[in-house]
């Protein structure tokens, strides 16, 4: 599907009153798009865009895992603009903590964000977008969908979730013209490491002192990340916008360095295991 010609786009962006999605808005509105964004907050997000021209924004306090609220967001962007041209899931938090600590009612927060809200948005999106044969869906991972650290299970659980499901979709609905892409950040200059942006444990456990050292450091960390995130929201746009983005696209010297290092431990692990794994066939003869 070719990105609009002629005429402002139209975008459905989620988690838009900070960081990433924050910035993305503010430079879709200076290009003269059309943007819905959803946030728990529009105050701040009002707050935070300043002076930008809004004529062409349609803003809205969205509970991402209330499928009525989502399918009503998305028909309010439809009657305002018309066309949806491009979704991007962007909301989400993170959390820092042992597996063991993390309650069930912190999991199934952290999946209702990073997973159902998602699953939400594209069953609301999609009908339209097959029957025109057309559209674009952008999800921000990270580069936690494609490795793993200790203390962010949790997180890593909804990424690696996301990416499954991202994948699966874009071989689906790769024969309606609907182009789907992953973008997998790595550490950005935003306030994902404040409080206001993550989680922790609310009953952390004693001897898990590796992780709480590790908690501190990141929370010292705002200010020193390496990737910006103007680049990357405009890097996000050129994804949607461009023809050859691939499915992955990382964003970082950081997340790329740490995908090469994942590679090569999976493929050692694939090797190690080749021939236990292929011992598990049935006998030709059999």
């Amino acid at each position: 599907m070719s990105y609009p010609a002629t005429g402002p786009a139209t975008w459905f962006v989620t988690g838009t009153s900070r960081g990433l999605g924050l910035e993305l808005v503010t430079q879709l509105l200076r290009r003269g798009d059309n943007v819905a964004a959803t946030t728990r907050s529009v105050h701040r997000l009002d707050e935070a865009l300043g002076n930008i021209d809004r004529s062409r924004l349609l803003t809205a306090e969205v509970e991402l895992a209330d499928e009525a609220a989502v399918v009503a967001a998305i028909e309010a962007t439809d009657r305002r603009f018309g066309t949806i041209d491009v979704v991007v899931n962007n909301a989400g938090y993170g959390f820092l903590g042992a597996v063991e600590e993390v309650t069930d009612v912190e999991a199934r927060q952290m999946f209702d964000v990073q997973i159902f809200g998602v699953w939400n948005v594209l069953r609301a999106v999609l009908p339209a977008m097959r029957e025109r044969r057309g559209g674009h869906i952008v999800n921000i991972s990270s580069i936690l969908g494609l490795t793993a650290f200790p203390g962010w299970g949790l997180y890593c659980a909804g990424k690696y979730a996301l990416e499954g499901l991202t994948e699966s979709l874009a071989a689906e609905v790769a024969a309606f013209g609907i182009d789907v892409h992953l973008v997998e950040p790595g550490y950005t200059r935003t306030d994902f490491l404040r409080t206001t942006s993550l989680g922790l444990p609310s009953n952390p456990i004693g001897g898990y002192e590796a992780i709480r050292e590790m908690t501190d450091a990141h929370l010292k960390m705002p200010g020193t990340q390496l990737g910006d995130p103007v680049k990357a929201a405009t890097a996000i746009i050129s994804v949607a916008t461009g023809a050859k983005a691939p499915l992955h696209q990382l964003l970082g010297s950081d997340s790329y360095g740490l995908a090469k290092a994942r590679l090569d431990t999976l493929t050692a692990d694939v090797e190690n295991g080749r021939d236990l794994a292929a011992s598990t066939d049935i006998a030709r003869n059999a």
